[in-house]
């Protein structure tokens, strides 16, 4: 964290002790980590006694159902002196299935007291924001916003936005110029922006427009019906077939070889099971 701190101007330094992946918790990082508390403990001493910028850390409400760890963690955790605490409201076995547990959430701020707490998970729309309110001093936004990029400024303004396929493809173009602004032009670029393209587009096809909505509003954990779009790039941006993002990608990136594939990395699936 001393490095970081040196190196690169960042407001706070903040240590994921609530990723899920089987890679990473099999080598004992990531939240494994919940589950050796000392240890977890011991780094963030250290990080705190290098740094001169705040120390964070994020995390889960435990490994299993059975190893429910975040409020003793809490406890233990805001005496390293750490500014705040992030809680995912779920397990690391549930990744993102199931709904988050707030009231869960809830006690750990309790035990966290008096830094802050914030709660994470199932926030998408300005109304799961509100109630989120009850059980939190703040709120992170993860895939929420990810699915709908204006979430926030539904939640600023306390309404729902119908975001039309042209207002979605005109963010799609913006991520496309910053893409090749970064990664360059030539094919390795170009490969570079489709790809990682197509992984936000895993997340962006879950949003349901407000104006072909049945019941506001749309939850994150509940898996929509098949329906049309209201023209036809809106029917390609919700569909849930990764050759369909494939073709929106080529109007904006040119066309891809035609023993092309591609299959999204991410499994952050949170829909009722």
């Amino acid at each position: 964290s001393s490095g970081i701190n040196a190196e690169c101007d960042v407001d706070f330094i903040d240590l994921n002790v609530g990723c899920p992946i089987d890679m990473v918790f099999n080598r004992g990082a990531g939240s494994a980590l919940m589950d050796r508390a000392t240890k977890l403990e011991q780094i963030l001493t250290g990080m705190v006694h290098v740094s001169d910028i705040p120390i964070s850390v994020k995390m889960r409400i435990g490994t299993s159902e059975s190893k429910l760890t975040g409020i003793s963690l809490c406890e233990r955790l805001k005496k390293t002196g750490i500014s705040h605490i992030t809680i995912h409201g779920r397990t690391r076995q549930q990744r993102y299935t199931k709904k988050a547990d707030w009231e869960y959430i809830n006690k750990c701020k309790e035990a966290a007291d008096p830094i802050t707490l914030v709660g994470n998970g199932d926030i998408l729309s300005y109304e799961d924001y509100n109630e989120s309110q009850k059980f939190t001093d703040s709120v992170m936004i993860g895939r929420g916003a990810l699915i709908k990029p204006w979430l926030f400024s539904e939640i600023k303004q306390q309404k729902h936005m119908d975001i039309s396929s042209c207002e979605r493809m005109e963010m799609l173009k913006k991520f496309t110029r910053y893409g090749l602004e970064h990664w360059g032009t030539d094919t390795s670029g170009v490969e570079k922006t489709r790809r990682f393209m197509l992984e936000w587009m895993s997340f962006l096809y879950r949003y349901i427009p407000v104006g072909v909505l049945e019941v506001l509003p749309q939850k994150i954990n509940e898996r929509p019906p098949y329906y049309h779009g209201r023209d036809e790039t809106e029917t390609l941006m919700c569909s849930d077939n990764c050759q369909d993002w494939v073709k929106l990608t080529e109007i904006l990136l040119g066309k891809v070889p035609d023993d092309y594939n591609f299959l999204p990395k991410h499994a952050a699936n949170s829909y009722s099971k």
